[in-house]
């Protein structure tokens, strides 16, 4: 062992958590206050304690061979907005580029939109430029550049972020703009092309001023700490999982240090106890952090959200929850929930005596699974009380009597069940949404709650190991003392594989020897430092980049390919592409390696300290008691148990049997057998709950399926797509979060293919894209598949997968003509095809379809390939239903798919109730109307909603089948429930839908119906909103442009204005500028990535000021898009509310209209209509003004 002291340390946010190693290997460990009046840092203070130091003693550094910490001070900071005032300089045209993003709202159904803000206060803006290659379009103005950074360090800033485009190319501009800066007088410069060097402008530029905001915080902290150690080693742990210097320490590192501890120690702690493959369970007050290691690897993310700001840096993934013990139970009349809202630390949960709500941890102590006198007495006002199970009971009798289910015990049994299912669903989402099965890996539990409840989420998901370690409750200081030292560096390639391999393969071994320098510069022995490359390759076309690890040429390919199946069930055609190559240094740690806790002596046997009363399973129950501290290496006990330490409790559930070993590990195994559920078919409020989340899993899984598998851009990347459960008869159950205008026409689909196929099988698919046949527009194709009883063959449900295929032919590339007169020209037509027959693809019949007719689809291939994977994603929807009726019963699942219907039907009931009368007429611009009228029948708690009144059917192509007027109903009456139900047939129940056949909302044969989809959709929604007063008109249009030549297509949606209103609680709220609205929300393509792919050139897209209505509350902006095109193309754009303004509601005023223009390479410019198709040459530009959102309540 080394004669020295080392300190592992994790300053969290509330608390500190110190473990000394002494000089002899043996740990010991230490909790303080973060923030104490009684010390100047709790790291310090954390060390001096430990080498009994009094106050006025230095601390002696040569006693010190390292101090290792994690902390939260840069996410405290992130999440509190207490960064440092930033200036972000950009390229011009791009100013509000971090406030559009890919222009996606984060809730599809929230009518007041909450999109964070930005963290820079300050925006410059340069005229230089780089294209894609990094040539130099236009240099840096530098006397413009001068005088906009001095007049923004004189209003306040003191960080500046440079981020400009193609700079991962070329990062000369970028530099010289940062010695300008500093010229300037600014203390933190930060280069995106530094901070990030990766295509993709929209993530590198929100890194930077990340970076810039976060790093004088971070920088202060780390000096304060480094000065107070006397010159002791300092290092501190990165997102990515290892270690580095303070004078290394980045803030864009720095986010997840302190939960990249913990994933770290239980991926070295669960190696130790002979479990290679570990998913981590760390549950705290707050929330649960779940994660995952594969034996050889981490599971990594290079790009994550974090306090809603894009953040792309090397990260361990870590998927948190709002599931802790502070969880607050509640019951909204109908299910009982689970969070998100938390009780945090104070007022803390009922329990604690201070007034606080019902949480987790009340549940638990009602049942006896937390017992107050084996915890210190902290609690109460005075902090000095012990758990107050009065308290605690008194808050579950109410819930009892609220819910119904009888007692406190019962009650508390309910809310601990969804808790349990909310964390298991966050496991399944990184391992069987990933492709990996869970029943393989050890569950490893800490945290303060995590050992109360890891049986219970183990068996939740087929886990049959759990892992606990002793220094549970510190298990991410220990994991920073365990990490390594990490340098990781990358830079940008892209470029085809065969091309630039040899250049990559140099880029690979310069990068790393810069990282291995570094570690050397840290301290670590040469011998030591183990470096590893890996080339991130993709196929041309698409945004999917896998890693592979750096070999030669053919085996890097090969193992492409094989990662490619792997990963996504096929293998890709076309060319390669490196997209960026990475290096990443690694060394042992500094210090040595061996460490010990001490353990009782002792044999297998343990005694029972005392019996407690636990309540399990509908009733009382005698468990014993057994001491953590008195358990030897090789104990061993049955449950069910509960193990008590100081701080928390290991709950040891029936079926498990626990035994400790010699490092301290407590190895928990399962040994009962699967357990039939509750076969009561009765509404229950917890098992309401319970499936809700469940179905609702079941479409989310079929979602990554079809991510994940799909072949076209428009899927796999922009993720226009969507997946549903549907019940016997076709009703929708419930949906992912995916496209709205999809989601409520899709029934319709399914019913008509059930109806053509009454005889569908077990083994069978039909497609559907036919409007006149239970489909909406051609490019949207349904894929149906029933699920049948295994033994009986009884067709029990339903499930369905809707694409937006690229291109089904039609008179135009991209299938979305904006003047199509009829269904023909818009493409071919799937009318209830079986694509499947007894598990077979038709390919013959399928390829006879796509090629069918005077305009084929223009690339068959393709759309055999996508529907290949929506089929893959209704076999993992079949499959995951199968399952849940092998756990529950089919008659148990059936009810249940009902009862969520029925609670969705309640919810809106009691929207009805709260609505009058109304009406509304949106006037499109060909001078058509829809009229829609709401009669609301108060004491039956419905209402009918009546087209008559919309114009007759068009010779255009605005006309919408009748399942698109349905989709939007259920849209509008989701949003108007403001609560987290599904979407689902139930909120129909209570409606009755009018649509006078041969309106345009309801058009007969062979009316073309391409816009309905896209346009007139909007345009209903915004009728209804306006008929109820809840919502101001939004934008009304997702702006569809296309163009393309022989070698080149592109189409995009392009962002608008949001209406203000009104919301379900009664709140007013403004609209949001520059964002999608109502029934789409596809992202948009970063600006850096179109310009590679496609010869154009974003001059600008920038939110349109003044476009959004008045009022008490002002309509949301629109944007402004301006492409230059760098080769001759044909252009079209479909569009709305170019003549006719998006209204205003209750006094407020209308938004502005559209507009379009092309300005010629001469400079004339030309206005265009709202649906226009031209031809553009070299040199000439495209500019579209999207519409605002109207206002809401007059202007004061």
């Amino acid at each position: 062992m080394s004669g020295t002291w080392e300190f592992w340390i994790d300053r969290g946010g509330t608390f500190t958590d110190v473990i000394a190693r002494r000089p002899d290997g043996r740990l010991r460990a230490l909790k303080l206050l973060s923030e104490s009046p009684d010390y100047p840092d709790a790291a310090s203070e954390g060390v001096r304690r430990m080498l009994g130091l009094s106050p006025d003693e230095a601390i002696p550094a040569a006693q010190i061979n390292a101090v290792k910490m994690g902390t939260t001070v840069a996410t405290n900071a992130l999440l509190e907005r207490k960064g440092a005032e930033t200036c972000f300089l950009v390229t011009e045209g791009f100013e509000d580029l971090l406030v559009i993003g890919d222009q996606t709202r984060p809730d599809i159904f929230a009518m007041a939109i909450d999109r964070p803000s930005p963290l820079h206060h300050h925006i410059v803006t340069t005229t230089a430029r780089m294209d894609p290659d990094g040539r130099e379009i236009r240099p840096v103005d530098a006397e413009a550049v001068r005088g906009a950074l001095a007049a923004a360090k004189t209003k306040g800033a003191r960080t500046c972020a440079i981020a400009l485009m193609h700079s991962y190319a070329n990062t000369s501009h970028e530099k010289y703009i940062a010695s300008l800066a500093l010229e300037a007088g600014f203390e933190t410069i930060i280069c995106s092309s530094e901070a990030s060097p990766l295509v993709k402008i929209v993530p590198r530029a929100s890194t930077a001023v990340l970076d810039a905001y976060l790093t004088p915080v971070l920088r202060e902290y780390a000096g304060r700490v480094a000065s107070r150690m006397e010159g002791a080693p300092l290092y501190f742990m990165q997102s990515s999982g290892g270690l580095t210097s303070a004078d290394q320490f980045a803030a864009r590192d720095a986010v997840l240090s302190g939960p990249a501890g913990g994933v770290a120690g239980m991926a070295k702690t669960a190696q130790a106890a002979g479990c290679p493959r570990v998913i981590g369970f760390d549950m705290g007050g707050t929330s649960t952090d779940v994660s995952r290691y594969d034996g050889d690897q981490y599971a990594r993310v290079s790009e994550a959200k974090i306090a809603g700001q894009r953040l792309r840096a090397p990260m361990l993934a870590v998927h948190t929850v709002a599931a802790g013990g502070g969880s607050v139970l509640s019951f909204d009349g109908e299910r009982t929930r689970v969070g998100p809202d938390s009780a945090s630390a104070l007022p803390g949960p009922e329990g604690y005596g201070r007034g606080g709500p019902a949480t987790v941890t009340d549940a638990n102590i009602v049942l006896g699974r937390i017992q107050p006198d084996h915890f210190p007495r902290t609690f109460g006002e005075d902090g000095r009380s012990a758990l107050d199970l009065a308290a605690s009971r008194k808050a579950l009798d109410a819930l009892a009597r609220q819910t119904g289910l009888g007692s406190a015990e019962n009650a508390a049994e309910g809310f601990l069940a969804v808790a349990v299912e909310n964390m298991a669903q966050a496991i399944k989402q990184i391992s069987i949404g990933e492709g990996v099965d869970p029943a393989r890996y050890a569950l490893s539990a800490f945290g303060g709650a995590g050992g109360q409840h890891a049986c219970k989420v183990a068996e939740a998901i087929g886990m049959t190991t759990v892992l606990i370690h002793p220094y549970a409750g510190l298990l991410s200081a220990l994991g920073i003392g365990l990490a390594e030292l990490r340098e990781t560096r990358e830079a940008a390639v892209e470029d085809a594989f065969d091309a630039a391999f040899d250049a990559a393969c140099m880029t690979a071994r310069q990068l790393g020897e810069t990282a291995r320098s570094t570690l050397l510069d840290q301290g670590a022995e040469a011998d030591t430092v183990r470096v590893k490359s890996r080339l991130r390759l993709r196929v041309s076309g698409s945004d999917t980049a896998i890693a592979v690890s750096l070999s030669d040429a053919a085996d890097m390919q090969t193992g492409f390919r094989a990662a490619h199946e792997r990963l996504f069930g096929f293998v890709p055609e076309g060319e390669l592409i490196i997209e960026s190559v990475a290096a990443e240094a690694e060394a042992d740690p500094p210090g040595a390696s061996g460490w010990m806790i001490d353990l009782p002596h002792g044999g297998e046997a343990i005694a029972v300290t005392e019996t407690r009363r636990v309540f399990h399973q509908g009733r009382w129950q005698d468990w014993p008691v057994y001491r953590l501290d008195e358990m030897a290496a090789g104990a061993q006990l049955a449950g069910p148990a509960l193990i008590v330490e100081p701080n928390s409790t290991i709950i040891v559930d029936p079926g498990w049997r626990a035994k400790r070993l010699p490092d301290g590990m407590l190895v928990l195994e399962y040994e009962g057998s699967g357990q039939t559920g509750d076969a009561d078919t009765a509404l229950n409020p917890v098992r309401l709950e319970l499936f809700n989340k469940r179905f609702m899993s079941v479409a989310e899984q079929m979602g990554v399926r079809l991510e994940r598998t799909a072949h076209s851009v428009n899927m796999k990347e922009r993720l226009d797509f969507s997946c549903a459960v549907f019940d016997a008869d076709g009703g929708l159950v419930a949906n992912a979060p995916h496209m709205p205008v999809h989601l409520g026409s899709m029934s319709a689909s399914v019913k008509a293919a059930a109806s053509a196929h009454p005889d569908l099988g077990p083994g069978d698919a039909v497609a559907v894209n036919a409007p006149y046949e239970g489909g909406t527009h051609l490019p949207d194709i349904t894929v149906v598949v029933p699920v049948h009883d295994e033994l009986s063959g009884e067709r029990l449900f339903y499930v369905a997968a809707r694409g937006h295929h690229a291109d089904v032919g039609g008179i135009a590339p991209g299938s979305m003509p904006p003047f199509s007169t009829s269904i023909e020209e818009e493409g071919i037509s799937f009318a209830n095809e079986l694509i499947l027959r007894k598990g077979q693809f038709q390919t013959d019949a399928v390829r006879n379809t796509l090629t069918a007719g005077r305009w084929p689809a223009r690339n068959p291939d393709q759309n055999i390939a996508d529907l290949k994977a929506q089929l893959a994603a209704c076999a993992k929807g079949a499959a995951e239903l199968k399952r849940m009726v092998a756990d529950h019963g089919r008659d148990v699942v059936a009810a249940y798919m009902g009862h969520v219907q029925d609670n969705a039907e309640r919810a809106v009931r009691r929207v009805i109730e709260a609505l009058d009368d109304g009406s509304a007429t949106i006037s499109m611009d060909d001078g058509a109307q829809i009229q829609v009228a709401i009669r609301v029948n108060k004491a039956a708690r419905s209402a009918v909603i009546d087209f008559t009144g919309t114009s007759a059917q068009l010779a255009n192509n605005f006309n919408a089948p009748s399942s698109v007027a349905r989709a939007a109903v259920l849209y509008v009456f989701r949003c108007l429930v403001g609560d987290q139900i599904p979407l689902n047939e139930g909120c129909l129940k209570p409606l009755e839908l009018i649509i006078p056949e041969g309106c345009l909302l309801n058009p007969l044969y062979p009316a073309a119906v391409v816009a309905g989809n896209v346009e007139t959709s909007q345009m209903v929604v915004d009728a209804l909103f306006a008929a109820t007063g809840r919502m101001a008109a939004a934008q009304g249009t997702m702006n569809n442009l296309t163009f393309g030549n022989e070698r080149h297509q592109y189409y995009e949606t392009i962002c608008g204005g949001s209406g203000a209103g009104i919301g379900p609680e009664g709140d007013g709220f403004a609209g949001t500028d520059a964002i999608h609205t109502h029934m789409t929300n596809s992202r948009m393509t970063d600006p850096e990535v179109l310009e590679r792919r496609y010869p154009v050139r974003v001059i600008h897209h920038r939110i349109r000021s003044g476009s959004g209505g008045t009022g008490e509350y002002t309509g949301g902006n629109g944007s402004v898009r301006c492409l230059e095109f760098l080769e001759a193309m044909d252009v079209a754009l479909l569009s709305s509310h170019r003549r006719k303004a998006p209204a205003g509601l209750s006094g407020g005023g209308d938004a502005k209209c559209g507009a379009q223009r092309v300005i010629r390479a001469d400079g004339k410019s030309e206005g265009l209509e709202g649906l226009f198709s031209i031809q553009v040459h070299p040199g000439d530009r495209i500019e579209i003004e999207t519409p605002g959102g109207g206002g809401y309540g007059k202007a004061c």
